[in-house]
């Protein structure tokens, strides 16, 4: 009895010394563990380009469970992209701002990253090992100025109520799109697919033709270098994309003129989907991420409510691309009052747990590497690792981006034809 009882304290000794190891408290706790002094007072500010967060704001509420004195704010200025970088000399810099992939090597941006942390460091305690690789951009020194809070993708909303009803199958393929298209307009469907289409910002042309592009220069380095510098070659990523557009729209499959009406590409976009009578409403996942809060919005859906999912558009026969790229990035200001504690809540908010949780209620991709969607967003879980293009992975820079963008939009409306848009490549502007 006396050898099992001290036995029986060695063992507990053991387990209260290790307690008091570095990380230990978190192992045995499973969760986040406060680092700092939890009595420290001190405020916080988040600026960007939402006119609100709520998402955000529930990470500041759970933040203060641990860090009950800390002040964290939200906070929109004015014309974000242009004063961003006054607003980090002013006297009131921020301590977290949105950050994006097309301010890197842009000159304009220059005092912007100056004022980046290095999240990288593995002393900050990040868990960037949850986030797809893909998304995370390091430059040539190792530097990570940035780290993805969402994702965002390109697809159309899909009444999968209106499939069942005519007895029709999501399409996985291109023929497939075609037949379901031809199916639906011969059942009195005016416009079996819709979008936004007023101007190239958000149109649905682009949303058809850049997962094209991504592929046709995806592995193909003399393509990519071409089309990235502006090179008349270039234009040549364009053409199996706008010629697979085209096709949609001048088989009446998609109605431009009922297009149209729709005034912008979010709220509009949504309620004229929730009307019930639109087989796949083309747009990206920003504007699915709106979907939930407008469900009670629209008497229409209210009155008949219907499933949806959201899907890849299938422009070729091998089926749609998943283009997985950040929708907004965190970026730590290293200039910033209260340092530590900032870095304290980054170290909370780049966890599984809560980019999970954000993306849940702000109802966008998760940048986790668990691809835990909503369950609209199943669909995109299930392309095949071969068709997910990630942009900056391959390298595509900004001016091919806006390239692509208003040459589609241009094609699409009729002002200029297919030929005309990849041998003027280069030439276009917004």
């Amino acid at each position: 009895m006396k050898r099992l009882l001290c036995t029986a304290l060695s063992v507990l000794l053991a387990l209260s010394m290790t307690a008091g190891l570095p990380g230990a408290q978190a192992d045995a706790a499973g969760g986040f563990q406060p680092r700092l002094d939890t009595d420290t007072e001190c405020e916080i500010t988040v600026i960007g380009s939402y006119s609100n967060f709520e998402a955000l704001e529930a990470e500041f509420d759970s933040f203060n469970e641990f860090y009950p004195d800390v002040e964290l704010n939200y906070v929109k200025p004015d014309d974000y992209n242009n004063l961003l970088g006054t607003v980090l000399e002013g006297k009131n810099a921020p301590n977290i701002f949105f950050a994006f992939p097309w301010m890197i090597g842009n000159e304009k941006y220059e005092s912007v990253m100056a004022h980046m942390e290095d999240l990288s460091d593995a002393g900050l305690g990040l868990d960037l090992e949850c986030i797809r690789p893909s998304l995370l951009n390091y430059d040539a020194q190792g530097k990570l100025s940035m780290v993805p809070i969402f994702a965002r993708n390109y697809g159309m909303l899909v009444n999968n109520d209106l499939f069942k009803k005519e007895g029709l199958s999501v399409p996985g393929t291109w023929d497939e799109l075609l037949d379901v298209c031809e199916t639906f307009r011969s059942r009195g469907y005016d416009s079996p697919m819709m979008g936004y289409s007023k101007d190239s910002s958000g149109c649905l042309m682009n949303i058809l033709v850049y997962p094209e592009v991504l592929a046709a220069v995806n592995g193909n380095p003399e393509a990519l270098k071409a089309a990235n510098e502006m090179a008349p070659e270039g234009g040549a990523c364009m053409r199996g994309g706008l010629e697979a557009m085209m096709q949609l729209i001048e088989n009446g499959y998609i109605d431009l003129e009922k297009c149209g009406e729709i005034s912008d590409n979010y709220t509009e976009v949504i309620l004229r989907f929730f009307e019930g009578d639109v087989p796949m409403m083309i747009c990206g996942g920003d504007t699915v991420s709106g979907t939930g809060k407008r469900e009670s919005q629209s008497a229409a859906f209210s009155k008949a409510p219907f499933t949806y999912s959201f899907c890849p558009v299938p422009l070729s026969e091998a089926g749609g691309y998943f283009v997985d790229s950040p929708s907004v990035e965190f970026a730590v200001n290293r200039d910033c009052e209260d340092l530590d504690m900032t870095n304290e809540f980054m170290r909370f908010l780049i966890s599984r747990e809560e980019l999970n949780k954000m993306a849940s209620v702000k109802r966008l991709v998760t940048p986790t590497t668990d691809l835990s969607f909503d369950a609209v967003y199943e669909p995109f879980g299930q392309v095949p690792t071969e068709r997910v293009l990630s942009p900056e992975v391959i390298g595509i820079t900004d001016p091919l981006a806006v390239q692509v963008r208003n040459a589609s939009f241009l094609v699409g409306t009729g002002e200029i034809s297919i030929d005309e848009a990849v041998s003027d490549y280069g030439a276009f502007t917004d």
